[in-house]
């Protein structure tokens, strides 16, 4: 194998390799030799095929499968000959006919057009200085997230009253309800329950049928008017106007819960203590996890701060056009924000590009430091992570599972934020971190994510 590099521009490499059809021929004389004594041909003995026969019949297609393995196998050498760590994939270009050389009369001869990852120096993790914000849950912020549990469990008592004194329903109120969905005088599938429950003003149901219950009582039957949404789910029902003869079986008002020992056994606790034991747990949880948000977004800032390196072209425009396919299905979708609609579309790619640039540079410290200590992610890792993506989709875990083992490049959009953490969790173990108090408002403000 010869090889020859042909250009040598900032991260670009062409590399131009020969292999010499005396090779190829003698790879495909020892295929032939090999597979020979195991052919059963019709018109000879089992192991007597003569290999001047099979040369024949299968020398072809025999030696298209040895120029691609030679293509595997040269390609990778030529790589670590030159030191070259492939950025993307390699193109690779073949050089003259590639018939000739199939037929054993030409050498293979082809160019390598290949983006090289940069070479750099990464921060070390231990002269890095962070800044932890900490806030620890006081006794008030237990007791809002206590009120919250309250009205999250809310309960329902029936309303009382005969006659003119007989309860009214109204905002808030829970309704067991019948009803009867009809388009004109046909009533459709679906559209139709008994004994449903529903709170006025929960928006549970399509817009316009809660408001009209609204002062209906117990036993009333009252036919409601309605149109649905044009973009309902239901295609045969998008956009048409329904009736639904709805019978009012129960009304049912909303009572003020109290936070007590009966409340905690309703959730399954023995005490209102041991109720208020996991609210404060589950706060320190959500505030350690902002706080780690905004010290890995410090650390972030640092990295790209003290990294200045050519990125590689093909890497940077894939994550732009990435980006970039997200923002203009925002922008189909009318979810483009104020800030950026206003802007020329020049403008928003330049930004974007950015942003681009960022994670681009960003991903490869991060990647050269986990290489340099040694950062793993285990399968064992990578699967818990497959796991919990597919309790998104109840009922088709099978599916997303497999999906991700048949897909090595979507188990890669796995394994990659897991290694990310892992490094980031690394340099905080390494890095100079100093604890600082926090406000809970400041600690839980929004920032900027890009």
């Amino acid at each position: 194998m010869q090889v020859v590099e042909k250009l040598n521009e900032g991260l670009s490499r062409v590399l131009e390799v020969t292999v010499a059809r005396d090779q190829l021929n003698q790879k495909l004389d020892a295929k032939i030799a090999e597979i020979t004594p195991k052919m059963n041909i019709k018109g000879f003995r089992p192991g007597k095929v003569p290999q001047g026969h099979v040369r024949k019949m299968y020398g072809k297609e025999l030696m298209s499968e040895i120029v691609q393995e030679t293509l595997n196998e040269t390609t990778q050498k030529a790589l670590d000959q030159a030191s070259i760590r492939p950025a993307s994939q390699p193109e690779l270009t073949p050089i003259g006919d590639i018939e000739q050389v199939i037929k054993g009369n030409s050498d293979l001869a082809y160019s390598i057009a290949v983006e090289m990852m940069p070479i750099f120096t990464p921060i070390e993790p231990a002269s890095i200085e962070l800044t932890r914000p900490v806030y620890t849950p006081s006794d008030a912020d237990i007791d809002e997230s206590l009120k919250n549990v309250v009205s999250q469990t809310k309960q329902y008592e029936a309303k009382t009253g005969k006659g003119k004194a007989a309860p009214k329903a109204e905002d808030g109120d829970k309704l067991v309800i019948d009803f009867v969905g009809k388009i004109g005088d046909e009533a459709f599938e679906g559209g139709s329950a008994e004994g449903a429950e529903l709170v006025i003003g929960s928006g549970q149901f399509i817009p316009g049928f809660e408001e009209q219950l609204i002062g209906t009582k117990k036993g009333e039957t009252k036919t409601l008017n309605v149109t649905f949404p044009e973009n309902y789910g239901a295609k045969n029902l998008a956009g048409k106007e329904a009736t639904f003869e709805t019978t009012v079986q129960d009304i049912l008002a909303a009572k003020e819960g109290e936070a007590d020992d009966e409340l905690a056994k309703t959730l399954g606790l023995e005490s209102l203590d041991a109720l208020k034991n996991i609210l404060k747990t589950q706060l320190e949880q959500q505030f350690n996890s902002a706080s780690r948000f905004k010290m890995k977004r410090a650390l972030l800032d640092i990295l790209d701060e003290k990294h200045d390196f050519e990125l590689p072209s093909r890497m940077l425009d894939a994550e732009f056009q990435g980006i970039w396919n997200q923002v203009e299905q925002d922008k189909a979708n009318g979810q483009l924000s104020e800030e950026d609609a206003a802007k020329s579309e020049e403008d928003l790619k330049a930004e974007y590009r950015k942003i681009a640039e960022r994670r681009v540079r960003l991903g490869l410290v991060l990647a050269e430091i986990g290489t340099r200590q040694n950062v793993q992610v285990t399968d064992q890792e990578v699967t818990q992570a497959i796991m919990q993506e597919a309790r998104n989709y109840p009922g088709q875990e099978r599916q997303v599972f497999d999906f991700y083992r048949n897909n090595p490049a979507a188990a890669a959009q796995i394994r990659a934020p897991i290694y990310e953490e892992k490094v980031c969790d690394l340099i905080f173990t390494l890095a100079t971190v100093t604890d600082s108090p926090i406000s809970k408002e400041d600690l839980l403000k929004e920032e900027d994510e890009a």
